[in-house]
């Protein structure tokens, strides 16, 4: 890789051993990925829950930690993903005390790095959102492909220690989306009908992330008939990630490198491209609901719920309560928003209990499940729903009405 000289500063450690540690990584990275050189990042989002970092992941960031103070510092604004617990609520969950103290552990540890704990995965809703053609080095799949697609900032997906080495260091190797021919359109996804609610657009995610397949397409969708709302949008985006390791997609007239779809179709190429309507988004659905007849727990989370989700559980929730546990899981920042303007309180005196800067499925949820009886999941999240199967949950994706429906009702379908 070709290198210059701030970056032959950093590795001879002329910035400390963090950076030192941290150029010599990435360079490892870029080569492998057949990067040319660096591109320099204006922010990182680093992955922050403890059951992927494990204790061995704790501990080395411990190491850093210990470095003298102008050795380990970040060099560009760094924010972190969901935490593995809300401290507040860890005893409710039936989360157990070592889980606790690994949270507080790697919180020190990353608060001496000079890391802002914002335990988000949607800072493009709350945290100043990156702007048109900004390269910046992003953890969360939601997180990178909503700024890609909806932000047309720059990301690939970055593993955890990739993205802190991007806030060491203020780069990342120029690959992947990054580059401009790698923006293009690989497919396009002519749709038939333009979804309502969120979990509607989280299956027409799901769909078309298994028709894409794979990191490296771009799938382009056309026949989208309004504006999506962010919530739409961030939904689309998450499942779309999830089913089909995308990072990027384009909207035509709507996302903004797609105001019309020539401009990400490379001149003279063809690609394939797929029909979907509403057979296959109810179909899609149904497959997660066959032989559930009753929900153990209603959870809303993955991604973290805006203000204006809050608002509508709590709406949905006047004059109700839930029977059965219902988790409604938002961002430390929304959060706040929540309590001052009583959505909180509402959502809690209904029988809900609101989390705060963690994520369902990356908060022991195996564990949360056997200790809680909990087995059967409701959710209107189709990110969710393809996560948890492996935690040992069986899923029924549904709208929102319909969770709090089944919660109220005690779980019955």
């Amino acid at each position: 890789m070709k290198l210059t000289d701030e970056e032959q500063a950093l590795r001879a450690g002329a910035f400390g051993r963090a950076a030192q540690w941290a150029i010599a990584h990435q360079i490892e990275v870029g080569r492998y990925l057949g990067a040319r050189d660096f591109v320099a990042v204006s922010q990182a989002h680093v992955m922050a829950d403890t059951e992927s970092l494990g204790l061995a992941g704790v501990e080395w960031l411990e190491q850093l930690a210990r470095l003298p103070a102008q050795e380990r510092r970040v060099r560009i604004s760094t924010i972190t993903d969901p935490r593995g617990t809300d401290f507040a609520a860890a005893h409710k969950l039936k989360q157990q005390p070592w889980m606790v103290d690994l949270e507080r552990r790697a919180i020190g540890a990353l608060e001496a790095l000079g890391v802002l704990m914002t335990n988000t995965c949607i800072n493009y809703q709350t945290i100043m959102p990156p702007v048109l053609g900004e390269h910046v080095a992003y953890g969360d799949t939601g997180v990178v492909i909503y700024c890609n697609s909806v932000c047309g900032a720059r990301s690939n997906f970055e593993g955890g220690p990739s993205a802190l080495a991007a806030a060491l260091t203020g780069r990342t190797p120029r690959y992947g989306y990054h580059l401009e021919e790698r923006r293009r359109a690989t497919l396009v996804v002519n749709v038939g009908l333009t979804p309502r609610e969120l979990n509607d657009w989280g299956a027409l995610g799901g769909i078309v992330g298994r028709l894409a397949g794979d990191y490296w397409q771009v799938p382009a969708i056309v026949g989208i008939e309004r504006v999506p709302t962010s919530d739409e949008m961030k939904h689309f985006g998450a499942a779309l990630a999830s089913y089909g390791s995308v990072a990027l997609f384009h909207m035509a007239g709507i996302t903004p490198e797609a105001r019309r779809l020539d401009q990400v179709l490379a001149p003279g190429h063809t690609v394939r491209s797929h029909e979907v309507g509403e057979a296959a988004i109810r179909a899609f659905q149904e497959s997660y609901a066959e032989a559930i007849e009753t929900i153990d727990v209603v959870v809303f989370s993955a991604p973290q719920l805006s203000l204006i989700e809050m608002a509508q559980v709590a709406g949905m929730l006047a004059g109700r309560r839930a029977k059965i546990p219902l988790l409604v899981v938002t961002s430390p920042q929304v959060k706040g928003d929540a309590d001052r303007m009583g959505l909180t309180a509402r959502i809690e005196e209904a029988g809900g209990t609101v989390l705060s800067g963690m994520c369902f499925y990356q908060s022991y949820a195996r564990e949360m499940a056997e200790a809680n009886g909990w087995r059967r999941l409701a959710t209107n999240s189709a990110k969710l729903v393809n996560i948890v199967g492996g935690y040992g949950y069986r899923p029924a994706l549904m709208s929102m009405p319909a969770c709090i429906d089944a919660a109220c009702n005690g779980g019955r379908l």
